[in-house]
């Protein structure tokens, strides 16, 4: 068996509260990734699953764990794990083409500006934009800009793909095509990926693995779904394949029981007090303080 490329053990995130004390996200996120697979994570929102996705990628911190990529402890954020957002997040006074070479410029800063420009040109024709690279993000459709971002992340050579939702905002012809594309990409270049995503059939078309999280905060893997088939797959035939319902019924059975508990959770209440008559004539109590201080609290963390 090969050495896995990935490994993150007991990854735990937490955030400071204003008023002391701290709340851990996610609470113990264990996987190993062997090179060429492809991962997705699932779960209910507010489990931590971009959470553990910027970790991996080195652009949030860590609060305890380690991760590390081909043997390596990841420490900040490389071109070796290349991220592709839900929004593309292109420069506007920029066209395709230079989007895509921003990276290019930095990875490749010795390579004349000729191959540079080879490089972002290849990557931009392999998602299907060879005849609109000079066009700005303005004149580009969602899907069409969201290809920008997957060729801008590719042009880089990484040795990870991370992938948060990345076809989230696009309609569901587009989501399908650039499904297929990622897929052809990562199988040509025997690339290992991993993918935050809601969509259930999403996650069985493209994965070897599949993590499901645990409800959030408090968060950890709840258990790895194997997905045994090819990896070159055909989406008719994955429909048809003997294990697809059983794989579907797996993962909505789990996120079904997540719910299940949390409804159970936010059904608990806590008795109340009824505060005592001189508390509610005390001048020294501020409504809107009160009121300042909740919003302080609820906009201090970001899932």
């Amino acid at each position: 068996m090969k050495d896995p490329i990935i490994e993150a053990h007991h990854l735990v995130k937490s955030y400071p509260l204003p008023k002391g004390g701290d709340v851990t996200i996610v609470d113990g996120f264990n996987f190993k990734m062997q090179k060429g697979d492809f991962a997705s994570i699932i779960g209910h929102s507010g489990c931590g699953k971009t959470t553990v996705l910027m970790m991996l990628a080195g652009l949030l911190n860590k609060t305890s764990g380690g991760i590390a990529v081909d043997g390596h402890e990841v420490e900040g954020a490389s071109p070796e794990r290349a991220v592709v957002f839900q929004a593309p997040c292109l420069l506007p006074w920029m066209t395709a083409l230079g989007n895509v070479m921003l990276g290019v410029k930095r990875v490749f800063a010795h390579a004349s500006k000729k191959k540079r420009e080879d490089i972002a040109k290849y990557y931009l024709n392999l998602v299907g934009l060879g005849n609109s690279m000079y066009k700005y993000p303005i004149e580009l459709s969602g899907g069409m800009q969201q290809r920008v971002g997957i060729a801008r992340a590719f042009a880089v050579k990484p040795k990870m793909i991370l992938l948060d939702e990345p076809f989230g905002r696009l309609d569901s012809l587009t989501r399908m095509e650039l499904q297929d594309t990622l897929k052809e990409i990562l199988l040509a270049n025997d690339m290992t990926a991993m993918m935050v995503t809601h969509d259930v059939d999403e996650a069985i078309y493209l994965s070897d693995k599949i993590v499901m999280m645990t409800n959030g905060p408090n968060a950890k893997v709840g258990n790895v779904l194997e997905i045994e088939m090819e990896k070159n797959r055909v989406r008719k035939e994955v429909l048809a394949h003997q294990h697809y319902y059983f794989y579907r019924e797996q993962l909505l059975g789990f996120l079904q029981e997540q719910e299940h508990l949390k409804e159970k959770r936010d059904d608990i209440q806590l008795p109340i007090k009824k505060a005592p008559k001189s508390q509610t004539t005390d001048k020294s109590f501020k409504p809107k303080q009160w009121v300042n201080n909740i919003v302080s609290s609820i906009t201090s963390f970001n899932y």
